[in-house]
């Protein structure tokens, strides 16, 4: 069994409060107040007030550390501290139709040692309210869902693999690269999903559930907490030319060692067409 570090209990403590809170919303959301962000992205009293509660939690354990939040923005703290990236809510949409499919991520990134700006993420939890699953992962101990250990998946054909995605939509995304991803992806493995939330597809790929992953156009907070647990777990995570950066988040394709090189060359072949 896993001794869970301090800095994972306070993190899963505020994502709990959070979820707590999220999971008795939900199913009454036709109650709840709506608003647009944009042409297609909606934000709802849920997301806020999970963003306020996890604010408060971790502002209170540690006051001189700063925040990269979806709805507040960023809110500096000591610069030679680290910060919180967090997303009180990834997979609004899914929330808001009433599917059962949505998360609290929440990560640790620390400032680079020489003040040039921020580096390597070195703890993440994305909780899962509906199923009350919590992912965590602290760099160098890990990857683990509860006190079990998670590995990725060992398949080593695409033939086999199951790859999740997202998929473009109104107003987001790349429509054109993605189709051509598709294309020449799509015929050579065993399916694809698309499911509406980053961090759960991130988190579930380190879990072994899925074989790879790959979407454009995120933003930090979708996909902190994420790339740590999938690295952790022995994965591999890139931009689509192969650069392995602390956040992978304008372009993300993770997968076990061997997929994810055949993945890449499938991308890089196609996007070169």
């Amino acid at each position: 069994m896993a001794a869970v570090p301090g800095i994972i209990r306070v993190m899963e403590k505020a994502a709990r409060k959070a979820g707590g809170r999220l999971r008795r919303d939900f199913g009454e959301v036709e109650h709840l107040q709506v608003s647009r962000k944009g042409p297609s992205d909606f934000v709802s009293k849920a997301d806020q007030i999970a963003e306020r509660t996890i604010y408060d939690e971790l502002l209170h354990a540690r006051p001189d550390w700063g925040f990269v939040l979806e709805e507040a923005g960023i809110i500096e703290g000591d610069p030679t501290k680290p910060r919180w990236v967090i997303d009180p809510l990834d997979g609004t949409s899914n929330f808001l139709h009433g599917i059962p499919h949505f998360a609290v991520s929440i990560a640790v990134q620390e400032p680079k040692p020489d003040g040039s700006g921020w580096g390597e993420v070195t703890a993440g939890v994305i909780y899962q309210p509906i199923h009350d699953e919590t992912f965590w992962a602290e760099k160098s101990r890990g990857a683990w869902l509860h006190d079990g250990r998670l590995r990725v998946s060992s398949r080593s054909r695409l033939s086999d693999a199951l790859v999740a995605t997202g998929t473009p939509y109104q107003a987001h995304g790349d429509f054109a690269e993605w189709s051509k991803i598709f294309a020449a992806l799509g015929p050579q493995i065993a399916g694809v999903r698309r499911f509406g939330a980053a961090s759960l597809d991130l988190a579930w790929l380190a879990a072994g559930r899925y074989d790879g992953f790959w979407e454009s156009g995120l933003s930090p907070w979708d996909t902190a907490a994420g790339c740590l647990l999938v690295r952790e777990a022995g994965g591999f995570v890139t931009d689509f030319k192969g650069r392995s950066l602390p956040i992978c988040d304008k372009q993300v394709l993770a997968g076990n060692d061997t997929l994810h090189s055949k993945l890449h060359k499938v991308l890089a072949a196609a996007l070169k067409a």
